[in-house]
């Protein structure tokens, strides 16, 4: 296992970048402590399976360093390196068993059988392939044979990091759960140091104890999975995160207060909010008020769609100029047309300027 450490990172596949849009990825300081569980989520094209090649050594970067523990292995091969890579679909010797499949790593570094059998029926019995070492790998489910691959990226117990580029692609979903849930228990055991990239939010939240969020070939959050939802430090995080994401709109500083399009009432103005440009202001449609009679602070809207999703509603109003949505708890039916009352609580509503949260 290994201390990963990205210092001036940065990779184009053009000769001559001059602007930020060359970049598949743009300049970068990270690290990533030893035993981590990390995911690089981000929708397709990001640049999450480029950093994590890099990582491993199958690209070598346009700039930068990559550090384990300390030593540079920017230019060092993938064998080099001590690292396990699992890819989106399985990578397994369909000729050889089960269990001759999660032993060969450890025959090609000469451990003796004897620790050979003890490790892969260690990892065989995590995996729960116990059942299948003496099966052959060719009549196995595609889940199956995944679990395989996952098993020989983990049989190895001196890796400096096993990487996962989308490994659960090509599983049925409810097999996915199930996975995502084995990995987790698989790390607290194991105590692995784990790359995990995907861009299914729910696998990189449930898996990982940092997530880091790209787009366009920026790394623009690193946190918690509290951290990410409460509170995103770019618009594009509250956008991503959540089901539905964020709602974002425009908004100005007015006489001392926050005023949206079309609405008459100002929103109280937190410190820290320049005094004119453009503002956005963000808030997550779990922490909007949604209420059928007027109170203090609350703004005037109307119900544009409602969907009964069982344990809540989920609404989009109309209010003033803009879509708002909301998911209540009501207990009432709640009928497109009907005239509502939105609160922001302060505490839940963050500005935005460029894109970056400022308060």
């Amino acid at each position: 296992m290994a201390r990963i450490e990205l210092a001036g990172l940065a990779h184009s596949y053009k000769p001559n970048p001059s602007q930020p849009s060359d970049y598949a990825l743009r300049p970068m300081e990270m690290t990533w402590d030893d035993g981590g569980a990390y995911a690089l989520l981000g929708p397709s094209g990001c640049g999450k399976t480029t950093l994590l090649n890099i990582i491993s050594g199958l690209v070598t970067p346009s700039q930068g360093k990559v550090l384990f523990d300390g030593r540079d292995v920017t230019h060092l091969p993938p064998e080099q390196r001590n690292i396990a890579q699992v890819f989106q679909f399985p990578v397994i010797y369909d000729t050889m068993t089960v269990g001759e499949n999660l032993a060969f790593p450890l025959k090609n570094r000469g451990w003796k059988q004897a620790d050979i059998d003890r490790r892969v029926s260690q990892i065989a019995e995590i995996l729960e392939l116990t059942g299948e070492l003496r099966h052959r790998a060719s009549g196995l489910t595609p889940d199956a044979k995944q679990k395989i691959s996952l098993g020989r990226g983990l049989v190895r117990p001196d890796v400096a990091a096993v990487l996962f580029d989308e490994p659960l692609t090509v599983i049925d979903p409810h097999l996915k759960w199930l996975l995502r849930r084995k990995l987790k228990e698989i790390h607290h055991e194991l105590k692995l140091s784990l790359i995990y990239v995907t861009h299914d939010q729910i696998e990189a939240l449930t898996f990982a104890d940092q997530v880091v969020v790209m787009t366009e070939g920026e790394v623009v959050q690193t946190g918690s999975a509290q951290a990410l939802f409460e509170a995103p430090e770019h618009t594009f995080v509250g956008y991503f995160i959540g089901n539905p994401g964020m709602n974002l709109l425009p908004c100005r500083v007015d006489g001392g207060g926050v005023r949206l399009a079309g609405v008459p009432d100002l929103l109280p103005a937190p410190s820290g909010l320049p005094g004119e440009g453009a503002l956005t202001l963000g808030i997550r449609p779990e922490y909007v008020a949604c209420a059928a009679t007027p109170s203090a602070g609350a703004l005037p809207a109307r119900v544009v769609k409602a969907r009964n999703m069982g344990t809540h509603w989920l609404v989009e109003c109309q209010l003033g100029e803009q879509r708002m949505a909301a998911k209540p708890r009501a207990l009432h039916a709640i009928n497109e047309g009907d005239a509502v009352w939105l609160s922001l609580p302060p505490d839940r509503t963050l500005y935005y300027v460029n894109d970056r949260r400022v308060a």
